[in-house]
C-alpha cells in the first residue's frame, strides 16, 4: 500500500534552487494556481515543491496558513498516483513553485485537488512537449 506522506525531501527549501527556479523556469496558470516548474533528466525520478500564498491577497497568517495546509494535502494525496509514476518512468527531476492566486479564502480540498490533477496534466504535457522539441 502507498503511503501519502509529504516529507522534508519533497520541500524545496534551498535558496539557490528556488533562485534559479524563478530565474530559469517556466510557468503557467489552472486557475487558482500559477505554477513555476523546471524540469531536468536526473537518474532518480522525484519532485520537489514550494507552496507559497501572498501575503498581500491574504493579510491574516491564520487564513495564509489554512490555505498553505490545503494546498498541501491536495498535494499529498493526488502526487502519487499522477505525478510521481510519470517522473519515475521518464527519470526526471521537477522542482515546482505552486503559488496560490485565488481570491477567496474558501478553497475546498475537493477542489484543489481537481486542480492539482489539472496541474499535474499540465506539467506531463509541457514534459512530452519538450521532449518532443529536443528530438527534431
Amino acid at each position: 500500500m502507498q503511503m501519502n506522506t509529504f516529507k522534508k525531501e519533497e520541500r524545496l527549501c534551498s535558496v539557490r534552487l528556488i533562485q534559479s527556479l524563478f530565474h530559469s523556469g517556466s510557468s503557467f496558470v489552472v486557475y487558482p494556481f500559477r505554477v513555476v516548474y523546471h524540469i531536468e533528466d536526473h537518474e532518480v525520478g522525484r519532485a520537489q515543491v514550494l507552496i507559497s500564498v501572498s501575503k498581500r491577497r491574504f493579510k491574516l497568517a491564520v487564513t495564509r496558513n489554512s490555505i498553505k495546509r490545503r494546498l498541501r494535502e491536495a498535494y499529498r494525496l493526488e502526487k502519487a498516483g499522477k505525478l510521481l509514476p510519470f517522473l519515475h518512468d521518464r527519470k526526471q527531476y521537477l522542482a515546482f513553485a505552486i503559488q496560490y492566486i485565488g481570491k477567496q479564502e474558501e478553497a475546498v480540498v475537493p477542489m484543489l485537488r481537481e486542480k492539482m490533477i489539472t496541474v499535474f496534466k499540465k506539467i506531463q504535457h509541457e514534459s512530452d512537449r519538450m521532449d518532443q522539441h529536443l528530438s527534431d
